[in-house]
């Protein structure tokens, strides 16, 4: 391994569109997402070490995976310590874990004698998680299979993102959320619902474009939620479930308007206004 620090920052992620299908038989659901890094980020400091260390996030265990198993890979011993700023919230649908997990891929593989070729850190990405690949490469991207099937996207990003956290609200699993989703009937009819969301992104050219994206398959059974409709009262352009949740996230055309919004809701609710990131 070479010396040396190495720093960076995990940008969270929306889902502008989720799209979800029957169960398969190896128990995963076919999905068509489209995915959108949002500037709500956790710093990540990364240095050598004589053993592997996680410091600043105490519930962290994917890190501390992704690091064992490049280290697996590339031959080595995990001899590296790494720092969590943890800003984005956890559990929330925002893929927090997964980003930082990416990110410490990413740094560490540098410090290697010699790295990883890009395709095979991708695929040990794609072991720890579905998102994880999503993540070692910029820009918005269409994920199918069971999300490891990347497509880049080229969509407009000049617009405002609110994300809200409700107070009180708990994210159940994700698995839990999957089943539920089965336990509605959810999944009939998945092709052309996939279908409907590719015509869509095709027609993105402007921000506002957006909102004719399909919603997010998983509200309902993420336990349902009044407020993307409470955000498109406020003037959101389009308001959806993050992901699993219980996160939700509404996109307004001026920051003025997201900030005015976020002034409005609940006193007990998180907000954060941020930019669509690269």
């Amino acid at each position: 391994m070479s010396a040396g620090r190495e720093r960076g920052a995990a940008a969270a992620k929306i889902n502008l569109a989720l799209v979800v299908g029957p169960r398969r038989a190896d128990g995963l659901h076919e999905v068509a997402t489209v995915m959108q890094r949002v500037g709500l980020r956790d710093g990540l400091e990364l240095e050598p070490a004589r053993r592997l260390e996680v410091a600043g996030f105490a519930e962290d265990t994917l890190v501390r995976e992704a690091l064992r198993a490049l280290a697996a890979a590339a031959g080595v011993e995990p001899r590296w310590r790494i720092r969590i700023d943890k800003q984005i919230p956890v559990a929330a649908g925002l893929g927090g874990g997964s980003a930082d997990a990416a990110l410490a891929l990413t740094l560490a593989n540098r410090c290697l004698a010699q790295p990883l070729a890009k395709e095979r850190l991708g695929a040990l990405a794609a072991r720890l998680g579905a998102d994880v690949p999503f993540f070692l490469e910029p820009g918005p991207k269409l994920a199918e299979g069971a999300g490891e099937r990347l497509t880049p996207l080229r969509l407009p990003q000049e617009y405002t993102v609110l994300v809200v956290l409700e107070e009180g609200r708990v994210k159940r699993s994700t698995g839990d959320v999957y089943s539920r989703f089965d336990e509605l009937g959810g999944g009939p009819g998945f092709e052309e619902r996939r279908e409907a969301l590719l015509a869509a992104l095709t027609a993105c050219g402007r921000p506002s474009d957006l909102a004719v994206l399909p919603p997010n398959d998983l509200a309902a059974a993420a336990g349902g939620s009044a407020l993307p409709a409470r955000l498109r009262e406020l003037g959101a352009f389009r308001a959806d479930v993050c992901g699993a949740g219980p996160a939700v996230y509404a996109l307004f055309a001026e920051r003025r308007d997201a900030a005015a919004a976020a002034a409005r809701l609940d006193a007990g609710a998180r907000t954060w206004v941020v930019d669509p990131v690269w």
